[in-house]
């Protein structure tokens, strides 16, 4: 890898991480291959000894998913990463490399549906408990921990209220008793928040989102340091084969290198729209995490660069205004995606939290009349003008 530390971000974006081959090609090859061949037998031998740094097998490793992790982890500051064929396929694998039957895992509440039951009811099939607790909590988290807690996990801000967690508050406890942290950060972007920064020892990306940005294939990440990340992830990855696809790490590379240009531009929309929004009679709540009466602003100012690219508003009238803004979008597409070039909303009750009960979603703030709404690449007076139409169709 090249030595790319002077770069700032935009510019890791664009060249870091990469490897041409003897063509000395302008764009990251794209090796579609399954395997390797060796020169001889010995090197073969060298190679499956871990004498020989060489590729095996696509499984296991490939030169375009390698440029992939290689970027990713220098603009996350990391010391390696790990492409995954997902984001869900990351985060189970993050976790599950952390622990073992007897194990114990304390987690935030508000999580994305398909983490809350890997946790929940994944883990403890294989004999790994878990406590789910209010990540704003710094006394629960503390209560919760266990002579046998190995991991800590939260995503922030969360999926779909938009809270905002103390990372370096919440990795201070865990580090006390030994146990290591696990962040998604998804929402914030690795260019709006840097967990490790903060003490987090494992920070997951669904690649999905805002790193390819345009709809187009699946894939996720997980970035730490090269100890753990060569240690049971290693064997995790090559007995369990979660691999990331070359052609979906090409897509990706593609979409890291307009990464700054996008988010940047969404962020910026995204914090007119709220500030807009926000004055609309009929929304109950809006939260956003830019502004200031978002309820953990002091902890947004402390951890994060800039606040979202995702907004969450509360429409009076319930699920049926809440659809009826839905169903009068111009602009907007209904889609449980995120992160992407065109603006999104979903109804999180129904779709991304559905299975969760009434109880639950409701003791993480997700109303019947709650929208996450994703801000795309589009003109933000156009943007505007279709949410605030939709919102006054409602009314009726």
């Amino acid at each position: 890898m090249s030595d790319t530390k002077k770069w700032r971000p935009a510019t890791e974006l664009v060249h870091g991480g990469t490897l041409r081959s003897q063509f000395n090609e302008t764009s990251e090859a794209l090796f579609l291959t399954q395997g390797y061949v060796y020169p001889t037998a010995e090197a073969a031998e060298a190679r499956f000894k871990g004498e020989d740094p060489g590729y095996i097998y696509s499984r296991y490793a490939n030169p375009t998913v390698s440029m992939f992790e290689d970027r990713m982890a220098a603009l996350e500051g990391a010391e390696g990463g790990r492409g995954f064929s997902s984001g869900m396929a990351a985060v189970s694998a993050a976790l599950l490399a952390q622990v073992e039957a007897g194990d114990h895992v304390v987690a935030s509440r508000a999580l994305f549906g398909s983490c809350l039951y890997v946790v929940e009811d994944l883990l403890p099939r294989y004999g790994v408990s878990s406590t789910i607790i209010n990540g704003n909590s710094l006394e629960e988290w503390k209560n919760a921990v266990q002579p046998n807690t190995k991991a800590f996990f939260l995503e922030t801000p969360t999926n779909p209220t938009l809270d905002v967690i103390d990372i370096q508050a919440v990795s201070d406890i865990a580090h006390e008793v030994g146990a290591r942290v696990v962040i998604d950060n998804v929402f914030a972007t690795p260019l709006w928040q840097s967990p490790l920064k903060f003490g987090a020892d494992v920070v997951v990306y669904s690649a999905t989102k805002h790193i390819d940005g345009q709809g187009r294939c699946l894939g996720g990440v997980v970035l730490s340091d090269v100890e753990w990340l060569d240690g049971q992830m290693k064997n995790l990855i090559r007995h369990t084969g979660p691999s990331m696809s070359p052609f979906n790490a090409w897509v990706l590379l593609k979409g890291l290198e307009t990464l700054p240009v996008r988010v940047e531009r969404q962020t910026q929309s995204a914090r007119y729209l709220a500030d807009q929004l926000a004055e609309v009679s009929n929304i109950n709540r809006l939260i956003y995490p830019g502004r200031d009466d978002h309820p953990h602003a002091d902890i947004v100012a402390k951890q994060m660069k800039a606040g979202s690219t995702l907004i969450a508003f509360d429409v009076k009238g319930g699920k049926e205004a809440a659809f009826k803004v839905l169903n009068n979008l111009k602009i907007g597409k209904i889609s449980n995606n995120l992160g992407d070039a065109k603006t999104l909303l979903t109804h999180p009750a129904t779709t991304t939290h559905q299975r969760l009960s009434e109880e639950q979603r409701a003791e993480l703030g997700i109303t019947d009349g709650l929208l996450r709404l994703s801000v795309g690449l589009e003109d933000q007076e156009d943007l505007l003008e279709d949410l605030v139409s939709a919102l006054e169709q409602a009314r009726a």
